[in-house]
């Protein structure tokens, strides 16, 4: 399989489908298909009519965690040249929303790849874990902090600690994955919703995910600043006065991204 052929991208609508393509190894995530990942979300940046992503794997496992079999065969310094960050750096830096739609299972750098998202869909079958722990490593792509910010201290620590896998339903349930569906509907679901997004004021939308990534570590006060800066700036575009336009008037909005 060529590098190429790691990571599927189809496109329609404004919505871009990345599937990775890994199926005889539950899409391990070793160094090419990440490289491939990263290389593919840089790749949207300056792509102006997109306006969402879906990011999923296949039926039987939306990423199953790390290649083992490779990690097993390398020590610190490697580990360190590696520069894992930059790459998923790629992921966390998307200006467009980003849904995760997880089949199966989404195991340690599987489940730190969906937590990059900004929104998971999940199939009542799904599998959710950070078991590093249990090969005498640890989560080291965002596993402890997204995952504390997501859940909390007391339910990441018992996940980080224990290795323990988890079902669609309990990580619903504890606020990590968004929607819950049968397993069969997990991919419409998800373009349902990115197609929703698509529909709407494109700036509006990037402000909106800004604001949130960007103030939840920061004070309130400075959270708050932020969010009413992005308000005021959004009163400055083509699309407020469109969408304004078109409530008053009760017809359907054209939103041009300006």
């Amino acid at each position: 399989m060529t590098e190429e052929n790691l990571v599927l991208v189809d496109k329609q609508d404004g919505v871009a489908v990345v599937r990775l393509n890994r199926p005889d190894v539950l899409n391990a995530l070793n160094m090419p298909l990440r490289r491939r990942v990263a290389e593919v979300f840089e790749s949207f940046v300056e792509e102006s009519g997109l306006r969402a992503v879906v990011l999923t794997g296949n039926d039987r496992a939306f990423a199953a965690g790390a290649d083992i079999a490779d990690m097993s065969k390398i020590g610190a310094i490697d580990m360190y040249l590696r520069h894992n960050e930059r790459i998923w750096g790629a992921i966390a830096a998307c200006p467009y929303p980003v849904i995760a739609a997880v089949n199966g299972y989404a195991l340690g750098g599987g489940m730190e790849l969906a937590m990059h998202a900004d929104i998971i869909v999940a199939g009542r079958s799904a599998k959710f874990g950070q078991p590093e722990v249990k090969v005498g490593i640890m989560p080291g792509a965002g596993g402890t902090q997204r995952l504390t910010r997501a859940v909390g201290k007391f339910k990441a620590m018992k996940l980080c600690l224990t290795g323990e896998i988890i079902s669609a339903e309990e990580a619903h349930a504890m606020g990590l994955v968004s929607d819950l569906v049968d397993d069969d509907k997990v991919l419409e679901h998800a373009m349902s919703v990115a197609k929703r997004i698509a529909a709407l004021p494109p700036i509006a939308v990037q402000q909106v995910k800004e604001v949130i990534l960007q103030g939840q570590d920061a004070s309130l006060g400075a959270a708050l600043a932020l969010e009413r800066k992005a308000l005021q700036i959004l009163f400055a575009t083509t699309d407020k006065n469109e969408g304004m336009s078109a409530f008053l008037e009760k017809r359907s909005p054209s939103y041009i991204g300006r």
